[in-house]
Parts: C-alpha cells; structure tokens; sequence
C-alpha cells in the first residue's frame, strides 16, 4: 500500500499545491486501479476529508505517528505532496518540492523564511527521493539542500480544463466583477515575489483604452502593493477581484487580451499553462521556472524590466500575427502538461525506489 499526505488537497481557497494533490491523488488512483493507497489527512482536516467519496482503491487514514507506526506493516511507501514528511517513517519515502522561493529571496517574512528552510532542510534529510515539479526547482533542491541530483525526478504538473461558460454567462459575470473589455489579465497572489507593482508601473504606460485585472488574493506585501496601485493615475482602470472560482477565471481567460506573468520567482508557473490551454497569449518573465514551463509560446520578458514588459504588451495587443503565432503555440504547448502524464512520472518515481 502506498501512503499519501492528501491534506492540501483540501486547501481553501484552492492553492497551485491543492490543484497538484487534487489532480495527482486522482490521478494515481485511477491510472492504478490494481494498487492500493491509503490518504493521510492531519488531524485538522481529517473530519473535513469525510466531505467526499473515495475511490475504490484508497484507505482514509489519520496523520498521527501512532497510526503511521500501526499502518507501517501495510505500506510499503509515503509520499509527502508539499514539502513535508512525517517524523520516524519506517517505510521508504518520497517528498515533492514544489519551490524554494523562501531561501531565494524576501518574499515572505524573516520567521516564514527561517521556518521554511528549517523544515526543507529536515524534509530533504528524511526522503530517499524528491519529485520537483520543474528542472529550476530540482537545481535548487540539489544546490540549497545539498540533495543528491541523481534522486531527483522532473514531474511537471498537468493542466485542468477549464471551461468558459457561454457568452452571455460571461458577460453576466464581467459585469458582476466590474471588469470591462478589453482587459490584459494577472492571476496570482498580490504578493511581492509576483511582481505586481512592476506590472503597474507597465500597464501605466500603455495608454488608456485597456483596463488590467488582478485576479488573486492578498499575500506578502499586500499593503504596499495596494498603495501602489491607489496611487497609480491609472487606478479607475484596475479591478482587484480577490480569488476566483474555477467558472470566473475561465471566463477571464476567455475574455482578456493577454495575461501578464512577470514573476520574480516560481516553482512552476500553473496560470501560464492555463492559459495556454485557453488560447490565450501570454507575457511571462524569463527567469526560474516560468521561462521552462513557457518555452517558445509566451513574449519573454525581464521581470525586473517595467519599460520591456510595457512593450511586450504594447506588441502582442497590437499585432495580430503574433497574437495568433502565440495562440497557436501555446494550445501546443499546454498539451504536454496533463496530470495523466503527472501521474505516471509519479508512479516511475515511486518504483526507482526499489530499482535503483
């Protein structure tokens, strides 16, 4: 029986960690119907985890060293989804790592950061093998974690489908959110690592005839960011909608001229696929994952570069070839993203284990 920490699969709002063990714990028990797995869920969650139906093949269990030391016998194998394993596993164990941006740089604060490493650090010593979720986080794992590179798997995420609804639902929901076409899209935290004042000081100098919407909840930094942006000339055109349900940011996808992704630092970069998947054409930094994930589908900028990504805007609106050259190679591109794929990688990971 493999074992699986399954409670940020239940993360509210829905994290890109809850999407992952959302979408891999469904994947696993699907793709391997004849395998056994049993869901961990701490204490915390586990009444919450009751909320759905298992599938056939999976075990619920509570996150608690007395039922791991009593489970032991049956599993063969434990995989922590973020980050985070149990203490005294007697069994094998597998740790994704999704990204390290607390040990890269100060986007959260000095006792997050501290924490943080301490406990990757802990993660790292305890897991004989680490799944990353992109080639950038898997260096920094080797690098800033001293982790042998050779037992380190790439396991990209997939991407969801995310369906708009019809026309005039869409634009029922533009107006309930007070957002107005044409508009160029972030979605993403309001945090310092997204470079959100940076992508203000841009959409400053593109002209007026464009609105720009922050699709995300707040994070760290927030209050700056949100002085920023009421000090902005260009505040009456920015709409700030908090985090959005899976229907309503299908419809900004649907809808918006182009999404702007310049961030400073990312384990992967899940609304860059999403919006591939979409259609929709992408601005995207060129630095950590986001240039990995994107490849040749997105207009790459330098995150720290607010002139450049002004006119890497100012380009792809404008020109309509490149628009569809974009929209094209990134539908492509978003098909080698898919959580069946996820799940298989996973499954090799699981068996190096025992094979290497």
């Amino acid at each position: 029986m493999i074992g699986i920490d399954a409670g940020n699969s239940l993360d509210r709002p829905p994290t890109g960690v809850a999407v992952y063990a959302r979408n891999l714990l469904a994947g696993l028990a699907r793709a391997y119907p004849d395998e056994r797995f049993a869901w961990f869920y701490r204490s915390n969650r586990y009444l919450r985890s009751f909320g759905g139906k298992l599938p056939p093949n999976v075990r619920r269990r509570l996150l608690e060293e007395s039922v791991l030391f009593l489970s032991a016998q049956r599993l063969y194998l434990f995989h922590g989804l973020n980050q985070r394993l149990p203490n005294r596993l007697r069994v094998p164990s597998v740790a994704t790592f999704h990204d390290l941006f607390a040990m890269t740089g100060e986007y959260s604060t000095p006792q997050f950061r501290q924490r943080f490493a301490r406990l990757a650090r802990e993660t790292a010593s305890k897991a004989g093998h680490v799944i990353a979720v992109s080639e950038h986080t898997a260096a920094l794992v080797a690098d800033l974690l001293a982790f042998p590179r050779e037992a380190i798997t790439v396991v990209h995420h997939g991407v969801e489908a995310l369906e708009a609804p019809d026309p005039e639902r869409r634009r029922i929901i533009l107006r309930d959110l007070g957002v107005k076409r044409p508009f160029v899209l972030h979605v993403g935290s309001l945090q310092v690592r997204k470079n959100i004042e940076r992508i203000v000081t841009a959409f400053e100098s593109i002209g007026d005839s464009l609105d720009l919407v922050l699709a995300g909840a707040g994070g760290f930094g927030a209050d700056r960011i949100m002085r920023r942006i009421n000090e902005s000339p260009a505040r009456s055109r920015i709409r700030m909608t908090g985090h959005v349900e899976d229907k309503v940011r299908a419809t900004l996808y649907a809808e918006a001229e182009a999404l702007v992704f310049p961030s400073l630092e990312e384990g992967f970069g899940l609304p860059v696929v999403e919006a591939f998947s979409a259609g929709l054409p992408v601005v995207a930094s060129n630095v950590s994952a986001v240039a990995e994930v994107a490849g040749d589908a997105a207009v790459l900028v330098d995150p720290l570069d607010a002139e450049g990504i002004a006119e890497a805007l100012e380009r792809l609106i404008s020109d309509c070839a490149l628009r569809a050259e974009l929209r094209a190679k990134g539908l492509d591109r978003a098909k080698r993203f898919s959580w069946e794929r996820c799940a298989a990688q996973t499954m090799e990971a699981y068996r190096s284990l025992f094979f290497r």
